[in-house]
């Protein structure tokens, strides 16, 4: 069976070892029949240069790059890891891919994204998105800024998201539908992946389209497998310890 895999929203962290302990055991075990993997943003849960990576972020690039040796392995940038660099990209073994990119999926044409920039209701992150986005900002904080000072900015990013997470409404984090149309219009495609939302689904839309939602991996992992035949999410248990 042809089989090509996404995930997203891992969010890996030193202090969730039972993520990370599922995740390595996914990319040894479920992966078998697949033909490619696609990681479509927030790998970790924060990432502030390739410089300060964890420890634990050495078997993670291990286990990828294991992986990246049977099938090719994709990766696009999340709101949490958008700092991510080629140099673990290269250790990892995955290949970057745009923000938004475009692929011939089995007969399908499909846009994979994180989804971050459809939520375009949520004014305030969309213009801290603008911001971070900026070639000159991205290389101040790689090139300019102490480790410990990115350090004390990643956890105070953290504190405010889950400060900022529980006070939004639930239609201001999820994606805006008009941004799903126009995106879906601008590439010409008619199916849409993508994570961010943290809210698994396959949504069948107007016209035959389709927008499927990959979920997160902070209580079991969550799996989008694509085949000839169509879409299938998978939720895996986590092992225990």
């Amino acid at each position: 069976m042809r089989r090509t895999v996404f995930v997203g929203d891992l969010h890996l962290s030193a202090d969730r070892p039972d993520i990370t302990h599922a995740f390595v055991d996914f990319l040894a075990n479920g992966l078998d029949d697949a033909e490619a993997l696609y990681i479509i943003g927030d790998l970790f849960e924060v990432w502030m240069g390739d410089d300060i990576a964890e420890p634990f972020t050495n078997d993670i690039a291990t286990a990828i790059k294991a992986v990246s040796a049977k099938m090719p392995v994709y990766f696009i940038h999340g709101n949490r890891d958008f700092m991510i660099g080629r140099a673990f990209c290269k250790r990892a073994g995955m290949q970057i891919l745009p923000e938004v990119h475009c692929i011939d999926l089995y007969g399908t044409r499909t846009v994979i994204l994180h989804g971050d920039s459809l939520c375009t209701l949520d004014e305030a992150y969309q213009r801290f998105r603008r911001f971070r986005s900026i070639a000159m900002v991205r290389w101040i904080y790689a090139h300019i800024l102490p480790k410990q000072t990115r350090l004390n900015i990643a956890a105070k990013i953290r504190q405010k998201s889950v400060q900022g997470n529980q006070q939004k409404h639930h239609e201001i984090m999820d994606v805006e539908p008009t941004a799903v149309d126009e995106l879906l219009t601008k590439t010409n495609c008619q199916r849409m992946i993508h994570g961010h939302t943290h809210r698994p689904n396959i949504h069948q839309l107007s016209g035959n389209k389709q927008r499927v939602v990959v979920g997160d991996w902070y209580t079991q992992g969550s799996v989008l497998s694509v085949t000839p035949q169509g879409c299938e999410l998978e939720q895996r248990p986590f092992l225990e310890a």
